[in-house]
């Protein structure tokens, strides 16, 4: 066909491209109007509505009434379930036919009792194939169950994604039919899809675009929309066009399929596993008709919740993991916080989730799968290799708000020296859809160019489920191997990984934390979930130590396994990245609330049936954490009723408070004026400065409300000064001396505090009630020192690191809010002052004042976010010496492990004696449990804290036959017996180490 050339107006030719695949404008001549051909109604749909997510078997036993598309129903978190009878006409032999189905909410197919294919607008799923070609011997009559949840992909926000949700929402169905679906229409619009937007990407300055653009537009030429014989000859043009080939240096992109879902978010924790069900069984159909698909998934959570209410779906699941295209990922229970987790907590997700995987899967996951949390702890590296993990991939460090990260394919050391390869896909998103623009991106933004010529795309709709879809693979299936774009390949992470590896003699090396310059709010928003996850670390610590004490005396005691892990598992799926940051709505807020309570509930249980069996033999109290911690006398406790003394002023109300120790002077609105070292007669407070200042500032970020604190919150500092009553004394002495004092935050909120100097005790602490009823404020406590130094120190899991206390820099800028865990030291030489708590994390030093951020108050996704009755306990620590030399880390311990008394029976013997010591104070020991896979085995687990290199004896009051290093997994290393001496087993540490030794028992 003879048709006269055109002029290179890349404009026109452009858009008269875009004009014929549009999905508004001229569709009525265009070749996306031809998408579809016939249409034909249902035969019948009636729905239920029911309250509750109602299993399958349950809901078809409810009364179904007549449904007209349109009727709304609701409200959000409802679920509405319909019955569809349809008939395929007998005209239709030979085509494709869709049930087409547009409605609101999320929903699910069920078809033979089974589910079959998710279906939502926004995950682009919005069809299900009834068949591929239409046969005779077909069954053309069928029956189907749509169950809808009323609530979407993003939750149900009210005026906004992140707002909390609607519940008063109704919502319908818009189309319900069947239609003839024309798949060399949709190949055909794939091809001139793909075609466009190299031309918008590529640019005019590419000879590659204009090529693309002169075959999209002879394509046009060749195309008669009504006339499907015309096809073959334009899709002949779009092949040629992507078969030109690549040169051999071209950047290769490892596509996989990704569905991030927040295991809860937007959403309850019952709504994840629909999301979970909805998505994967998508999957498993892409799968049977792609066979070179790859799917990666993480979280063993979902994984085991899934296999708990969708068994048939577990196996399909199962197969296919078999068949290498189902690629489990990540090794943590859940995609878990990266920040506030404990290290104990952390090892508890690498034990369950890579224990889980083996099991299910019969393979431990070989990389950590983290993409979307807020921040990633020094430790982490140590802990991956510790779990038989040597791989990392993330990208959220994209979403920095100062700083542009330097790298993205590189080696990440942690704390102790351990490095592990680590990945951030080049385009900054873990839910690409398989266009061109992210496959320019992954290359435009590759900051290793030089060193990595190899990146992971994950495409799929995730954060609320969807996954890959059709289309999808289409477009990557078009440019494998295409000029001017890079080479893509259905890919694996360890086929990924394995490229990196090869070629990593290049790559630069990050050391220390990967700190996220964004998201600052979540170390302190929703406070009562914060301490609900301290108090249960604590809780169930002290129950693996009870049990393992009662085990090793009785071995006739039932050591408690079972309700521990289900415990633990509670536990960790509340460190999810998106409810102990507390950036949840509500109803996620009370279920990890409840997850607590049950949590303490069963601590008080068990905790009475081994004092009954054993531990009242031996003693009537237990230090759990200090004596098991520390080879360190704690426990004398000097009695003198004049040890603690009070002196208070006629003239100015102040109080005078000291113990031998410390000298504090607190003034009536319970700042403290004064907090003086005895020994030394140092001042800890700065000169005309006071200490336990509470400070309120506004606090409107400029998006995300839950999770940014932004810099200019400091710029509207403003002291609460207002006293209610002023300091009186609450406890005159002997013992614990203390006074108490309430101030006026607003008309709405208010401060009662206690402040307590006990006997020999070198801290002041501050018990702290706050009714806190505010909107958009941040409440926080300062304390400005006589300490000069660049660097403050705070605790991380398993050790410690510095950050600077300047701004000089933008990255020292950027940390203006920082992470911590149970304490941070502010030191310089012979002199410093830790700041210790029992359920916050979220810091700040700079220059010479420390301070603690306390509470939030924002109103997106939870409007009622942390209002309400809050109580807490931080303490101030003046020393001399460094802060190790101090014992800070056991004086943190202490605060955040009270003594828990246990009842001994009448009559029985006390003795002294002990458990566990360790011969030096710079190591910890965390952890004592039963193994894993040994009941007559004890895997106890050490750290070293102060930064050191030493050697120690961990000693033991129970006969012990072998004792073997064991990784976190509880894999013994054959090769590493730990030697059993006279003075104890002997173990030794680099700095930061952690060690894990398994015990068998006589």
């Amino acid at each position: 066909m003879y048709h006269q050339p055109v002029l290179k107006n890349r404009r026109t030719l452009l858009e008269r491209a875009e004009k014929f695949i549009s999905e508004i404008y001229f569709t009525d001549c265009n070749l996306r109007g031809r998408l579809y051909g016939d249409a034909c109604p249902l035969e019948s749909i009636s729905s239920s509505l029911s309250q509750q997510r109602i299993p399958f078997l349950e809901a078809v036993k409810q009364n179904f009434e007549p449904y007209q598309v349109g009727d709304t129903f609701g409200p959000t978190w409802w679920t509405c379930w319909f019955k569809v009878s349809l008939r395929i006409p007998d005209s239709w032999r030979g085509k494709q036919v869709h049930l087409s189905w547009e409605s609101d909410g999320e929903a699910m197919v069920w078809r033979d009792e089974q589910p079959v294919q998710g279906l939502t607008k926004e995950g682009e799923k919005t069809s299900y194939v009834l068949t591929e070609c239409l046969k005779d011997d077909e069954t053309h009559s069928i029956s189907l169950y749509v169950e809808l949840a009323c609530n979407s992909l993003f939750g149900a926000g009210k005026g906004s994604m992140i707002a909390a949700p609607d519940p008063d929402r109704k919502y319908s169905v818009q189309k319900a039919e069947l239609v003839v679906f024309k798949s060399d229409v949709r190949e055909l619009l794939t091809d001139l899809e793909m075609l466009v937007d190299m031309v918008k990407l590529l640019g005019e300055g590419e000879q590659r675009g204009y090529q693309a653009l002169f075959t999209a537009n002879e394509m046009v030429n060749l195309c008669e929309p009504t006339n499907p014989s015309s096809f073959p000859a334009a899709r002949s043009l779009a092949q040629k066009f992507f078969s030109q080939r690549n040169g051999e240096s071209q950047h290769t992109v490892h596509a996989m399929g990704h569905c991030h879902i927040d295991s809860a978010w937007l959403w309850p924790y019952e709504e994840t596993i629909r999301k979970c069900a909805r998505s994967w069984v998508t999957v498993i159909r892409l799968m049977e008709k792609n066979p070179h698909m790859v799917f990666t998934c993480s979280q063993a959570q979902q994984f085991d919740w899934v296999k708990s209410w969708y068994p048939g779906l577990f196996s399909q699941i199962q197969h296919f993991v078999q068949k290498g295209q189902f690629i489990p990922v990540g090794g943590t229970w859940v995609e878990m916080d990266g920040n506030l987790p404990s290290g104990e907590s952390m090892v508890r997700q690498f034990l369950e989730g890579q224990r889980f995987f083996k099991k299910e899967f019969g393979n431990y996951c070989k990389e950590f799968w983290l993409p979307d949390t807020f921040g990633y702890s020094a430790q982490l590296p140590q802990l991956m290799q510790g779990s038989g993990i040597t791989r990392f991939l993330t990208q959220k460090l994209s979403w920095n708000l100062v700083n542009t990260f330097p790298h993205n394919t590189f080696f990440w050391e942690g704390l102790d020296g351990s490095q592990v390869l680590t990945h951030f896909p080049p385009g900054n998103s873990y839910e690409m859809k398989g266009k061109v623009e992210d496959l320019v991106n992954t290359v435009k933004n590759n900051k290793d160019k030089g060193r990595a010529n190899h990146s992971a795309a994950l495409f799929g709709f995730g954060d609320g489920g969807g996954g890959p879809t059709q289309l999808m693979l289409d477009r990557l299936d078009r440019v494998q191997d295409t000029d001017g774009l890079p080479r893509v390949q259905m890919s694996s992470p360890d086929r990924l990984f394995s490229e990196l590896e090869a070629d990593s003699s290049l790559l630069c090396t990050w050391t220390g934390e990967l700190f996220l310059e964004l998201h600052n709010g979540t170390y302190t928003t929703q406070a009562q979930i914060k301490l609900g996850n301290r108090q249960c670390e604590t809780l169930l610590h002290d129950v693996e130590v009870a049990s393992s004490l009662a085990l090793c005396l009785d071995k006739t005691f039932q050591y408690p396994s079972e309700p521990l892990q289900i415990l633990w598992r509670q536990l960790l799926l509340n460190q999810f990245h998106d409810v102990i940051p507390g950036t949840c709505i509500e109803m996620v807020v009370e279920d990890a609330l409840r997850y607590y309570q049950g949590i303490y509930q069963h601590y008080d249980i068990i905790k009475v049936y081994i004092s009954t069996m054993i531990l009242s033999r031996y003693t009537s109290a237990l230090r759990y954490y200090q004596g098991i911690h520390q080879h360190y006398d704690i426990i004398k406790v000097y009695i003198s009723t004049t040890i603690l003394s009070r002196y208070i002023s006629a003239a100015d109300g102040t109080v005078l408070m000291e113990n031998g120790i410390l000298r504090a002077v607190v003034n009536k609105d319970g700042c403290l004026a004064s907090l003086y070292l005895v020994e030394t007669n140092r001042e800890a407070i700065s000169h005309g400065c006071s200490g336990n200042q509470f400070v309120l500032f506004d606090d409107v970020p400029l998006y995300w409300d839950a999770w940014d604190v932004m810099d200019y919150h400091l710029q509207t500092r403003k002291p609460v000064v207002e006293v209610v009553s002023p300091v009186q004394i609450a406890s005159p002495g002997g013992l614990r001396g203390s006074v108490t004092f309430t101030l006026r935050i607003s008309d709405k909120s208010t401060i009662t505090q206690e402040i307590i100097l006990d006997a020999m005790c070198p801290y002041v602490k501050f018990n702290t009630q706050v009714e806190w009823f505010e909107s958009h404020k941040f409440l926080k406590v300062e304390f400005p020192v006589r300490v000069r130094s660049p660097n403050a120190t705070y605790e991380i899991q398993f050790g410690h690191l510095q950050r600077p206390t300047h701004r000089n820099t933008s990255w020292d800028w950027a940390r203006f809010e920082v992470w911590g865990h149970k304490w941070a030291d502010l030191s310089e030489h012979g002199f410093g002052v830790s700041l210790l708590n029992d359920s916050k994390y979220g810091y700040s030093v700079h220059q010479n004042t420390m301070t603690l951020s306390l509470l939030r108050a924002p109103k997106s996704p939870d409007a009622n976010a942390d209002m309400g009755s809050h109580q807490f306990t931080y303490a101030v620590m003046p020393h001399t010496g460094t802060f190790q030399e101090a014992s800070v880390i056991q004086w943190a311990y202490n605060l955040n492990s009270p003594l828990r008394l246990i009842d001994h029976a009448p009559g029985s013997h006390t003795v002294a004696w002990s458990a566990f010591s360790v011969s030096a104070a710079a190591v910890i020991l965390e952890t004592v449990k039963q193994a894993e896979d040994r009941k007559d085995g004890l895997v106890v687990r050490l750290y070293e804290s102060h930064g050191s290199s030493v050697s120690v004896y961990l000693t033991t009051g129970f006969p012990i036959t072998e004792a073997w290093h064991c990784d976190l997994l509880e894999r013994v290393d054959s090769s590493r017996p730990a030697p059993i001496t006279a003075s104890g087993i002997s173990i030794s540490f680099s700095p930061f180490q952690i060690v894990s030794l398994l015990l068998y028992l006589k």
